[in-house]
């Protein structure tokens, strides 16, 4: 009888150490697979905060610096001035990337420019761009008549690296161009006394930004406008 009873206790005793074993090897396999999880969830968190962190410090460093504004009051016939009317119908903006900018695309970049009454949106005119501005002038450069009012053009002041191309307009470091806007297709004209703001938009970065109000009066044809 004895025997029996340690027979039955020891085959209990050995049904136990089975049960603590699979319950072991499932609590092993659980923590193994949340370890993967957790793992996994790590490197896409470091990833992503790389990511971030690039994105971030190029929307800080990069930018548009707006470095005057200048109009036109009417509009430059090769051989002789034909002023049309009294109002600004052209201007050009020069602008340059911002000390730290990477490469800011002109073709991806966007000019917004209001006079309280209307706003329009810009884009690159391919067909207006300009290795250097012409000899009789800035304003005599052809271009500004085929710009439409959703178009500006470029015309290279500096680019040592040879970056902005017509098909590729691209600027960096040390490189200086004007935008040209043809505001008689927008605003027909902008008149005296006007008040004129806007952005310079790039891609990525901060946007250039600019404001001014236009003279009391047009005595000439060409004016420092910011």
């Amino acid at each position: 009888m004895r025997k029996i009873c340690r027979i039955l206790k020891e085959n209990d005793i050995g049904d136990m150490g089975i049960g603590a074993m699979i319950v072991f090897i499932s609590m092993v396999l659980v923590a193994g697979i949340a370890a993967s999880v957790l793992i996994q969830t790590a490197n896409k968190l470091e990833i992503q905060a790389m990511q971030t962190g690039q994105e971030t410090t190029d929307e800080v460093s990069t930018g548009i610096a707006v470095e005057g504004i200048t109009g036109q009051k009417g509009s430059i016939i090769r051989g002789g001035p034909a002023w049309t009317n009294g109002s600004l119908l052209n201007l050009t903006i020069g602008i340059s990337g911002r000390a730290g900018s990477k490469d800011i695309d002109l073709s991806n970049t966007v000019v917004e420019i209001s006079n309280s009454s209307a706003k329009f949106l810009l884009k690159y005119d391919g067909g207006t761009w300009f290795l250097v501005p012409d000899g009789d002038g800035v304003f005599e450069t052809h271009g500004f008549g085929v710009l439409s009012a959703k178009e500006f053009g470029i015309i290279k002041l500096e680019d040592a690296d040879g970056s902005c191309t017509s098909t590729n307009p691209v600027i960096n470091r040390g490189d200086h161009v004007l935008l040209t806007i043809n505001v008689n297709a927008s605003f027909d004209g902008i008149p005296e006394r006007t008040d004129i703001w806007g952005l310079i938009i790039p891609e990525a970065g901060a946007p250039g930004v600019f404001a001014f109000r236009t003279p009391t009066s047009y005595p000439e044809y060409v004016f420092d406008l910011y």
